[in-house]
Parts: structure tokens; C-alpha cells; sequence
């Protein structure tokens, strides 16, 4: 199994728009022509779209984009950019007197982080549309992940930054990726060497507390946590599933989040996955699910690494810089 860019990927093409001022943005994964796609939503807190139109059992079989946003139910709003964009060139569900793009999508909460008032809109939903045109593998504090953070069991004034990560594998012909905006609650773990790379900062700052031994040693606390997390992502294949199958994919991939942050799909976060299929190569579900949680939670760790400080938050390449 080799590594690859996300962009190898055949059928998808990826696009962001932020305001960094206001940490906040948009990414749009979009799928040509249409592909199969499934969800598996996690958590006691999600903010999302026309996932009702993911269950195998409803007509739509195809879907033409995805959004992740920040903004909250705000930024929801942005899915509206992504359809005007591709009705535009004739891209979507045909309903005789036009065709209705299908556009599910997925937000998560950062008006704690910049200026609450400015949110993803239609307009920024568009240019994350024409932002896909020229490609690109941006990282960190892009799209979704422009507010994003991490860690915030005591507070945002000890939160760390966090951001948007992409990973793909390549298997004989097949290739699997995740992209993914990072806004959980608590810690960030990298499994493959067992270094917490963010999370609450205790005492001095210098160094990621523990937010699950926080959590316990205050259990007897009425402490309101907010609804200020939720991560979500996407992973995309060009393998040929079904709906059924690729909401199965969603929810193996879902074992990324467990392994890389503690803790995961917690009722304050609202943890969500999508699956994109773009065919055509003929591929094991159960194989390509270990490949995509692999892939996500390379992805998570790819977001945190490249995360920048902003809005007087700072990150884990902060905490490598001190001696």
C-alpha cells in the first residue's frame, strides 16, 4: 500500500474559501457528474445536510459535492454557492425544467474562535467551487479548518489551533483518501507513535493536558461544555459501491477518529463522515474500510500538524519550538 496525494484520486476535485480574520471557511469536495455516497453520523451535536437523501431506501442514487463548513447551522448557508455554481454548468438531479444539484453537507462550530458574525455564505460556498479549478493539497488553517480547535475543556483561552488535513492510500488499483476539518473536544493523539500532538493547555502552557482525566476528576461539576466541537470529513474511493455500502464505509472509517482523539463521539461533538464512491474498480468493502480509517486518521494528525497559530491560539508547532 503506497501513499499518494489526495488529488490522485480519480472524478473528485477540491476546493477551499476562508476568512482568516474571521476564522472561518468552506471546502467542497466535488464529484463530476455525480457519485454514490453514504454517512454515518456520530455524537449528540451534528449540524448537517440532506443526509436523509443518503439512506439507500430514497430515490437519489447520486450526489454531486459535498460541503464542510464552519459557521456553525450558519454555515450551512454555503451549500447554496456550491449549487449555483453547478447548476451553472448543467450539474445535478434532473427535474425536466432544470437540474438540482445534490449537495450534503456538514458544519462544525468555530463563532468562539474569529468574529461570530461572519459565517460561510453562498458566496464563499461559490468560491471554494472555482477554488477547485486549480487544485492544490492546501493544509491546516484552509476551508473548514480556518477556526477549527482542539482541547477545549477548560476554555478556549486554553484551546490549541487545529485545522484541515487530507491523506490517500493506494492499494493495486485502488485509492482511498479522507479529508477532514478537526474541532473535537478533546485531545489529539498520534497512533502511530503515541505522541499527544494538542489538547487542553494546563499550568505554564507548555505542554497538551489530558482532557478524558479532566473530565473525570470533574464528573460531579455542572459544567456547560457547548456545543463547540464536532470534527467532520470525507472519504473518497474509486471503488464502485452502493448507498448501502458506502454508509458502511462512513462508519468503519469512523475507527480514525476513535484511534487519534480522545475523547470521540462525545454528546458535545458532532462527529460526522461522509463517503464518496466514484467507481469503478470492483474492491472488498471490509479492505477498503481498514484503508479508510487509516487514511482518516492520518488525516487527523495531517491537520494538527499543520495547523498555524491564529486568534491568539497556538498549535502543536508551538509546543515542538519550546525547549
Amino acid at each position: 500500500m503506497n501513499v499518494i496525494e489526495f488529488s490522485e484520486i480519480e472524478g473528485i476535485r477540491v476546493g477551499h474559501a476562508e476568512d482568516l480574520r474571521a476564522a472561518t471557511g468552506c471546502t467542497v469536495i466535488l464529484c463530476g457528474d455525480g457519485a454514490t455516497a453514504g454517512v454515518d453520523v456520530r455524537g449528540g451535536a451534528p449540524g448537517t445536510r440532506e443526509t436523509d437523501l443518503l439512506d439507500p431506501v430514497n430515490l437519489v442514487e447520486k450526489v454531486h459535492a459535498v460541503l464542510l463548513a464552519g459557521g456553525s447551522a450558519f454555515g450551512l448557508d454555503a451549500a447554496g454557492g456550491v449549487m449555483r455554481y453547478l447548476e451553472e454548468r448543467g450539474i445535478g438531479f434532473d427535474v425536466q425544467v432544470t437540474r438540482v444539484p445534490i449537495v450534503p453537507g456538514a458544519v462544525l462550530f468555530d463563532l468562539t474562535v474569529g468574529d461570530w458574525r461572519v459565517r460561510p455564505d453562498g458566496a464563499m460556498g461559490y468560491r471554494a467551487c472555482l477554488n477547485a479549478e486549480t487544485g492544490g493539497n492546501a493544509q491546516g488553517n484552509v476551508g473548514a479548518g480556518a477556526g477549527a480547535t482542539v482541547g477545549k475543556i477548560l476554555g478556549m483561552d486554553r484551546a490549541m489551533k487545529s485545522g484541515l488535513g487530507t491523506f490517500a492510500f493506494q492499494a493495486g488499483d485502488l485509492k482511498v483518501g479522507a479529508v477532514v476539518a478537526v474541532n473535537c473536544l478533546g485531545d489529539v493523539i498520534d497512533p502511530e507513535t503515541g505522541e499527544k500532538l494538542a489538547g487542553p493547555l494546563e499550568g505554564d502552557g507548555a505542554a497538551p493536558g489530558d482532557t478524558e482525566a479532566i473530565m473525570i476528576r470533574s464528573h460531579g461539576e455542572k459544567k456547560n461544555l457547548f456545543a463547540g466541537n464536532t470534527t467532520i470529513g470525507v472519504v473518497v474511493t474509486n471503488a464502485a459501491f452502493t448507498k448501502a455500502q458506502a454508509s458502511k464505509l462512513a462508519s468503519m472509517a469512523q475507527d480514525g477518529y476513535a484511534r487519534t482523539m480522545r475523547p470521540a463521539h462525545s454528546l458535545y461533538d458532532g462527529d460526522t463522515i461522509f463517503t464518496v464512491a466514484t467507481g469503478p474498480v470492483a474492491a472488498d468493502l471490509t479492505v477498503t474500510g481498514l484503508i479508510a480509517a487509516r487514511a482518516m486518521e492520518r488525516a487527523v494528525v495531517v491537520a494538527v500538524k499543520n495547523a498555524a497559530p491564529l486568534c491568539g491560539l497556538r498549535c502543536h508547532s508551538d509546543m515542538k519550538r519550546r525547549p
